[in-house]
């Protein structure tokens, strides 16, 4: 990749290693038009990884064999030419089976993508369960396609096969959601100014309609305990949801322009937000404060200018497993990687026309796409302190209001606050 300048305060910050690269085929008419590549996903158990190459196609592969091509063939990878299988447990013969990659055809352009695996367990929310043409076992692997012409499709992972069409949205589904909790509880964010809710335990029935945005949502991500979901924007918008009541929290403000991309950290008491402000927020959604402000544009611009720096523009935000570090991809042709205590970017690396980011599910690699390909790097590799592992464990169960109760001192409550 060409190299990309740096700022005076990262000129000496390390660059990320590229693991390898799933460069979409390409002809001689092949139009750049259409071939933006919006979303990048990885299956909650790490076994699968998807993303959109554009022209209405979405490819499905098994990652753990796609980083053994990348060890044994360098880092490139032609997407079309990745031959990998993986064991699975057949949901139906409870034999061993060997699914290969999918390219599958969506029918629209695709603008995002969603995993959601089954907690047998965990019902549905519909009374009647007699009735239902799908029953989804604990090994059950689906992904939902978000496209431009307002319908989401929900696809076996280890067949290919279409399950469900929904088609209440009427403008471009520009974002989805599982509840992480097994429920297949699915939410859409959509251009048409509202949020929907699916249970696809209950094949596919839209259970609500979550009303409140004035303009284009662009992103939405339930809470780890699936509690809460937050929304992001035009006009500066960040919703928070109360998920059992359907109803609005609070709305969280300081963002100067669109709000494009949000996410929980792994212990809920973190949100990450990104905005065409140049910045990143990363909030306590407990109490609506900021706690962090990561700057992509040195000085930053003032409220009144903040539309105007489009080429510092942040496109995406990813949180690592870890909940120390943060990911963040810009216009100005850089992914970041941030520590949550410090105020510069730890690792940088070089992507044109980057468009979404996400880290892989053990937090090892983040996933960046641009134009139909996808590219690969290493994450920074730091052991937790015991004490920020203590603090993940307490902010799991404990909301900002509890922690600030605790007869501790002040200076642990700051610390489990996320506030030193």
């Amino acid at each position: 990749m060409a190299s990309f300048p740096l700022s005076v305060n990262e000129k000496l910050i390390a660059r990320s290693r590229t693991v390898g690269e799933l460069l979409a085929p390409t002809s001689p008419f092949d139009k750049k038009c259409g071939r933006e590549n919006w979303t990048v996903a990885f299956a909650p158990d790490g076994s699968y990884f998807a993303w959109s190459q554009g022209h209405r196609i979405v490819k499905l592969v098994p990652w753990s064999q796609c980083l053994n091509n990348f060890l044994l063939h360098g880092t490139k990878n032609v997407a079309n030419s990745i031959s990998t299988r993986l064991p699975r447990q057949n949901s139906d013969s409870g034999q061993k089976n060997k699914p290969c990659e999918h390219i599958i055809d969506c029918g629209d352009i695709v603008w995002s993508l969603a995993f959601g695996s089954s907690v047998p367990e965990k019902q549905s929310r519909c009374v009647n369960i007699e009735w239902h043409r799908f029953k989804f076992g604990q090994d059950q692997l689906l992904l939902a396609t978000g496209l431009n012409n307002g319908r989401i499709k929900i696809w076996d992972v280890y067949t290919g096969k279409l399950l469900l069409n929904l088609m209440d949205h009427t403008e471009v589904v520009r974002d989805l959601t599982f509840a992480p909790d097994g429920s297949l509880i699915l939410v859409s964010a959509s251009r048409d100014k509202t949020l929907r809710v699916w249970d696809l335990k209950d094949d596919g029935n839209m259970m609500k309609v979550l009303r409140g945005h004035q303009n284009w949502v662009y992103g939405c991500a339930f809470s780890p305990d699936s509690s809460i979901l937050c929304s992001v924007g035009a006009s500066k918008a960040v919703f928070l949801w109360d998920m059992d009541k359907y109803s609005m929290i609070r709305k969280l403000e300081g963002h100067h322009n669109d709000v494009v991309a949000c996410e929980f950290s792994p212990d809920g008491a973190l949100l990450a937000t990104a905005s065409y402000d140049t910045r990143v927020y990363v909030w306590d959604p407990h109490i609506g404060v900021i706690l962090m402000e990561f700057g992509h544009l040195f000085p930053p611009p003032t409220p009144i200018f903040a539309g105007g720096a489009n080429d510092r523009w942040v496109r995406s935000v990813s949180f690592s497993h870890d909940g120390l570090h943060v990911a963040s991809l810009a216009d100005d042709k850089m992914v970041r990687f941030w520590r949550i205590d410090e105020e510069y970017p730890v690792q940088v690396a070089p992507l044109n026309n980057g468009l979404c980011c996400t880290f892989s599910t053990d937090g090892s690699v983040l996933a960046a796409g641009q134009d139909g390909s996808v590219y690969f790097w290493a994450t920074p590799r730091q052991v937790s302190s015991l004490q920020h592992l203590c603090r993940m464990a307490v902010r799991r169960v404990m909301p900002t209001s509890q922690v600030k109760n605790l007869p501790i001192p002040s200076k642990m409550v700051e610390f489990l606050c996320y506030q030193i």
